[in-house]
Parts: C-alpha cells; sequence; structure tokens
C-alpha cells in the first residue's frame, strides 16, 4: 500500500467529537488538524485554541488492489518492555498494536522468499502522541493518543508536530529482514557507542541484598572471566546500594555501602567499567528534598511529576551526581513508564494511562512529556556514560537512549520467566537493535535453582545474537564446567560478530529454530516436562 491522505480522520476532544473525510487541512470547532505528504512520511500536525484534545484518528481504506488476497498473519509491537506476548497472529480487527504494525505472508521457515509480501505501518521514533494501530480486511487504521495523562491536552494555540507516518513494503525477503530492514527507516539519529556492551548484573541472584564487599567480590569474578579481553566489561550495581529498597533518596546509602566513588573507582582499577541502577521518580518515602505537592504525581503523590521543572532538576543533579562526582560509566535507570502513567504496558489494549487526570503542566501530551524526562537523562550524563533504559517507552527514547532494557524481568530461579519473556523479547525485538538503540534482552542469571542445561541455551542465545549479554552469577555456585563455558561466551560477545535470526518464530512465540551465523540450529526451551507456567 502506497502511502497518502487517509481516507477519514476523527479529531476527539472534552469538548465533543468531529469525523470527516479526509483533506490535507482539517478543522472541527477551534481544533485544526493539517497533513503533508513530504519525503521523509506523511507529516501530521495539531492546533487547538481552548478544546482539550483527547484523540486523533486515521483511517486509510484499501483500493482493490490493496486488499491483500492471500493468508495474511500479523505483528504489532509493544508500549513499552515486552511481556513474553508478542506474536505473529491472524487479523484480529480489534487488535491494538502500539507503533508498528506488520503484515506479511508465508513463513520465514521456509528458505524460499520467492513471493514473500511484508508491508509495514508505523510512525517515525519520537512522535508527539502515543500512537497504536488496527488492521482489519478493509483497511488500517492509526490512532493518535494526545492526551495529557489521562486528560485532554491544552495547545493554547501552539501548533504540535504530532507524527511521521512511513509505509514500507519489502518483496522476497524474510519478515525479519524486511522489519530489520523497515525499523531503520523510522529512527535517523540512534545514539552508537563505540564498543560492544557486556558484563555483569547483580540483581538476579541479589534480588536486592547486597554489598560493597559483594560487589568487589562480582567483579573480581568477572574480571577472572573477561582476563585478556580487549573490550573490558561492565560490573553494574542494581537495586540495593541506596537507603531505601527500590526508591529515593539517591545520595543516602544502606549501611552495606560507605563509599560510592571509591567503589566505583575499584571496579575500574580491576578493569570492570562501573554502572549503576536508579528510579528516578519514585519518593514512596517523601524523602526528596524541596518538593512541593505540585511536583508530585495528581495521580499518585508517591510519584514525582516529570513535567514539572523541579523535578527534571532534581533527576540532572541525580545523574550529574552518579556520572560527573561518583564516576559510573552507565546509569540505567528504570520504572519511569509505571511511575508516570500509572500502569505498565502490558494488558494496555489502546491507552497507556487511565482517563481522569493530567500531568503539572497540561500544555504538553504524555509523549513530549516522556520524551523531555529521557532527554534530561541523556544530557545530565554529559557523555561520559551510557543510558541503559528499563520500563522505557522504547519508540519515544529511541535516540535518548544508549540500550533498552526491552522486555520484562528474566529470572535466577524460575525458568519459566527466562523462557517466556526472555526468549520471546529476544527474537521480536532484535529488530530495534542498533535501529534505536542496543537491545538488551535482559539477563542470563545463574543460580542452583535452574537447570544449566535449559541455561546454557539462553546463554548461548544471548552471546550469539550480536545484543549485549549480561550475567547475574551467584559466585558460590558457579561450577568449573559454567566459568569454562562463561569465559567463551564473554569472549564471543565482547566483539559481537555473530548473526542470529528467528526461523519459526511466525509460528512459535518461543522461537526453537534459529539461525546463526548461515546454519541452521535448535534450542529445546522446555525439559522433559514441558513448561511449567500452571503450576498448581
Amino acid at each position: 500500500m502506497q502511502l497518502r491522505i487517509p481516507d477519514r480522520v476523527k479529531i476527539y476532544t472534552e469538548f465533543g467529537n468531529g469525523e470527516m473525510a479526509a483533506a490535507e487541512t482539517l478543522s472541527f470547532n477551534d481544533v485544526k488538524v493539517d497533513m503533508a505528504l513530504q519525503e521523509d512520511g506523511l507529516n501530521v500536525w495539531l492546533t487547538a485554541n481552548e478544546s482539550p484534545v483527547r484523540y486523533v484518528r486515521l483511517r486509510w481504506n484499501f483500493k482493490d488492489e490493496e486488499v491483500r488476497g492471500e493468508a495474511v498473519r500479523v505483528l504489532g509491537d509493544e508500549w513499552e518492555r515486552n511481556y513474553g506476548n508478542m506474536e505473529w497472529r491472524g487479523i484480529a480487527t480489534r487488535r491494538c498494536m502500539p507503533w508498528v504494525c506488520a503484515v506479511s505472508n508465508g513463513s520465514d521457515s521456509c528458505p524460499d522468499t520467492r513471493g514473500r509480501l511484508t508491508e509495514c505501518f508505523g510512525v517515525k521514533v519520537r512522535p508527539a502522541a502515543l500512537c497504536f494501530w488496527q488492521y482489519d480486511v478493509q483497511g488500517v487504521t492509526l490512532w493518535l493518543d494526545v492526551r495529557c495523562g489521562g486528560s485532554g491536552v491544552l495547545l493554547n494555540g501552539r501548533k504540535l508536530d504530532v507524527c511521521t507516518v512511513c509505509f514500507g513494503e519489502y518483496r522476497n525477503m524474510t519478515a525479519f529482514h524486511a522489519l530489520k530492514a523497515y525499523y531503520r527507516t523510522l529512527c535517523d539519529d540512534a545514539l552508537t557507542v563505540d564498543h560492544k556492551v557486556y558484563g555483569s548484573n547483580n540483581w538476579y541472584y541479589a534480588y536486592g541484598k547486597t554489598s560493597q564487599e559483594e560487589i568487589l567480590s562480582d567483579s573480581k569474578v568477572l574480571t577472572e572471566l573477561c582476563e585478556g579481553l580487549e573490550n573490558r566489561p561492565y560490573m553494574v550495581l542494581d537495586d540495593g546500594w541506596q537507603l531505601n529498597s527500590c526508591d529515593a533518596p539517591w545520595d543516602k546509602l544502606r549501611d552495606t555501602f560507605t563509599d560510592m566513588k571509591a567503589l566505583a573507582d575499584q571496579i575500574r582499577q580491576m578493569g570492570a567499567r562501573p554502572g549503576i541502577w536508579f528510579r528516578p521518580l519514585a519518593d514512596h518515602h517523601r524523602l526528596v528534598e524541596d518538593m512541593a505537592e505540585e511536583c508530585r504525581c495528581k495521580r499518585d503523590p508517591l510519584m514525582l511529576d516529570p513535567s514539572h521543572p523541579r523535578v527534571l532538576a532534581y533527576v540532572k543533579d541525580t545523574v550529574n551526581r552518579l556520572v560527573c562526582q561518583w564516576g559510573y560509566e552507565l546509569i540505567k535507570h528504570d520504572f519511569s513508564t509505571y511511575d508516570a502513567l500509572g500502569c505498565w504496558g502490558n494488558g494496555r489494549i489502546a491507552q497507556l494511562g487511565d482517563d481522569g487526570w493530567c500531568f503539572w503542566d497540561r500544555t504538553k501530551t504524555s509523549a513530549e512529556i516522556m520524551i523531555q524526562f529521557y532527554r534530561t537523562i541523556l544530557e545530565a550524563a554529559e557523555g561520559k556514560a551510557l543510558i541503559l533504559g528499563c520500563n522505557v517507552i522504547g519508540h519515544l527514547a529511541a535516540g535518548l537512549t544508549h540500550l533498552n532494557r526491552t522486555g520484562d524481568d528474566t529470572s535466577g530461579v524460575d525458568w519459566e520467566r527466562v523462557r517466556f519473556y526472555g526468549v520471546n523479547t529476544l527474537a521480536f525485538r532484535m529488530m530495534h537493535h542498533e535501529a534505536f538503540y542496543l537491545v538488551d534482552a535482559d539477563c542470563l542469571g545463574i543460580t542452583e535453582s535452574i537447570p544449566w542445561e535449559l541455561n546454557r541455551q539462553w546463554m548461548q542465545a544471548l552471546y550469539a545474537s550480536g545484543t549485549p549479554l549480561f550475567v547475574s552469577p551467584k559466585p558460590a555456585d558457579l561450577t568449573d564446567l559454567q566459568r569454562e563455558e562463561l569465559r567463551v561466551a564473554y569472549a564471543c560477545n565482547s566483539v559481537q560478530k555473530d548473526v542470529l535470526e528467528p526461523l519459526d518464530w511466525m509460528e512459535n512465540s518461543t522461537p526453537c529454530v534459529w539461525r546463526l551465523n548461515g546454519q541452521e540450529i535448535r534450542f529445546q526451551w522446555a525439559d522433559e516436562n514441558g513448561p511449567n507456567s500452571f503450576a498448581p
């Protein structure tokens, strides 16, 4: 389908709705939508004086020659992290697909790609709206959520650059290769990193119970496993170093840590790059200083409002302390979608944020507010640290994060989480890799709770994927065999020259058949008892 002005447009405001046949300029009361076909796609602008605008709906009806006559399968993206539920499906008219919708015939399991056609519908990164698609046999629909939180945005005459719509057609290639190519058209300013990123994260065995001495022990294990490698690994401290678990403040330590700058220096001296986790918008204990009530979310006063300048200044100061004063070279910021919008992307059908509330600054859309929040963190690091987003909205964070944790938590104790979340995320989010950011499908957690014959396969898929490998090994549980195999994995991932792609992903949400460097390989993600997702 060739991109064109849509056939129908509907504008939703808190004062009423207006629907009309599309044209380049449309008006409903004081609301105006402008559209223009340009080289990079269809640009959409929105202006309103007094009306609080909630949504704009664009509809393209297929012409006869655009109707897909053969059987097709449809894939959509997710709002933020993937929660193990990405999959190719048949046409489901009511299905809401954030950011991108792809429609493809055939199967990537078949080596013969003649006659394959993958159509892609999407928007360029960092739009000013939360966007999702619906696909049916008669056409395709794009919804633009321009709310501020759960209320209509008040533009006050401002002309909002809502989004750039991009269509793509890819013939005689697999759907995987088509999507890899398509995602690169949606972002032309992805952040680059001059080295491959890999290393260790202590979360999936420590789960927040850690100490400065334990981190140094982890660093020793990591650097021994990476001895002789030219590219130094990262040692990332996850939750557990600060005073309150999973909460602010970020300038006070728990009693098992004494000096965060000294710890970063020691990690560096041992041969690793220090990284650190924090949750910038949480203040459950109300210990963040100089925060008036207007700085707190109206929806939940235990969360800080990222639209408020005082909150952004606090976030900037915190990142600057972690990077410029303490010397950490990777910042992992977490929970921002949940803390700002009050929901996880999982299970959100159409609205990422419930109706009935707004941010402090109601003149900006939720998308604009989150983009500014991500930009504040990036700029505060002053180019001295990599930014790893976790629970960020990937389409809004592209170009503002170096890495993105693109799936929900795997585990060091529950193999089903690894199989369900990790494998699905790796297969269905690899198209983002190096197009939007570096894709982190989450960690390999090594404890005695998960059989190594299963975990080994997850390690192989990660290190051979060309995406970052982060490992959470419990030192006391590491066997000699695991140490030797980890050395091989780290050596491979420190250069990331392998090419891995899923083959049966159009039929299997946790693909078992993959192509590694041109050769077909198979994984067995369940033991002889099968998956343990139901355990009465």
